[in-house]
């Protein structure tokens, strides 16, 4: 066998070693380096996290009635959240906020109290690698473990039922708010700022890449094709001016999705809808979720609907 190798070896045209070496092997090198080049691009654009470690001197602040709370994913990687109460005596339901690619949990806290100002308990949590969460470098597989997470937490340990329970997304978390939502029974779906799909953003962060091209990166965030799986009242708000994910990202969502829906596309508003300030926005979106769930708790408890 040995002698056969040798001698196939040795015909000229065949398995030349130096062509290989010259010309094969720094090829393999530009293709490795090219695949794992796209790969850092891609995690830099996609996830910006702020640790604890570096953030803890900034807002890491409980604000009044809430609670710090723990939760482990699937995959063994423990999430912090904060759970903050409903500020008004009767709560309206229970809503899991998604924040976006940047920051932390502190970052988009704010919006979460103003949601609890409408009578919501809000579960604001952070993904793996943000905050005080363990450290795990983030990807769309990860992070849709952490949002499943957060849902198994209020249904399983706080006893919350998925009729009463609104999911929200913004900017990035809206890709995993979708995603548990065409899998997981829930009230209601906003999706803010939400973007279509990892191609999409591409085309914008990355736009020296051939789209040809973009199958080589590791996230799909696949928001169109899943938001046509959700079953639940669905809200899909964007600004027009926002130069972050265009509005037009958000008009696909919308188009995508089944009845019943709604759409809010506010004049100018940036990458940043839900501002503080604007407190008829807070309303708005309030209506929306609580009729939503008051519809999704009534077809739940018709009969014929359970028969289906």
């Amino acid at each position: 066998m040995r002698c056969f190798i040798k001698r196939l070896t040795s015909q000229p045209g065949l398995f030349p070693p130096f062509r290989l070496t010259r010309v094969g092997i720094p090829i393999i090198i530009l293709v490795a380096i090219g695949f794992f080049g796209i790969r850092s691009a891609e995690l830099f654009v996609t996830f910006r996290p702020l640790p604890y470690a570096i953030d803890h001197r900034w807002n890491w602040v409980l604000p009044p009635k809430t609670e710090d709370v723990w939760f482990t994913t699937a995959d063994r990687v423990n999430l912090n959240g904060w759970f903050i109460h409903s500020r008004q005596e009767t709560v309206a339901g229970t809503i899991l906020y998604c924040h976006g690619n940047s920051g932390n949990l502190t970052h988009s806290s704010h919006q979460a109290q103003k949601l609890a100002e409408q009578g919501f308990d809000v579960l604001i949590f952070d993904y793996r690698c943000y905050g005080r969460s363990d450290w795990e470098l983030p990807d769309e597989r990860g992070i849709n473990y952490d949002v499943q997470a957060a849902y198994d937490y209020l249904v399983r340990q706080r006893g919350v039922k998925p009729e009463r329970l609104a999911i929200y997304g913004w900017s990035l978390g809206s890709a995993a708010a979708i995603d548990l939502a065409s899998r997981q029974p829930s009230g209601a779906l906003v999706v803010e700022a939400g973007l279509s799909s990892a191609s999409d953003m591409a085309k914008i962060k990355l736009p020296w890449l051939p789209r040809w091209l973009h199958w080589v990166g590791k996230n799909r965030f696949a928001s169109v094709k899943k938001i046509a799986q959700v079953r639940c009242p669905v809200l899909v708000s964007h600004g027009t001016g926002d130069d972050v994910i265009p509005v037009e990202q958000g008009q696909q969502l919308y188009a995508a999705a089944h009845q019943p829906k709604d759409m809010l596309l506010i004049p100018g508003r940036t990458h940043w809808v839900a501002k503080v300030e604007d407190h008829i926005y807070f309303d708005v979106v309030a209506e929306f979720i609580n009729d939503s769930l008051q519809r999704t708790l009534a077809a739940h408890s018709n009969p014929d609907h359970n028969r289906q």
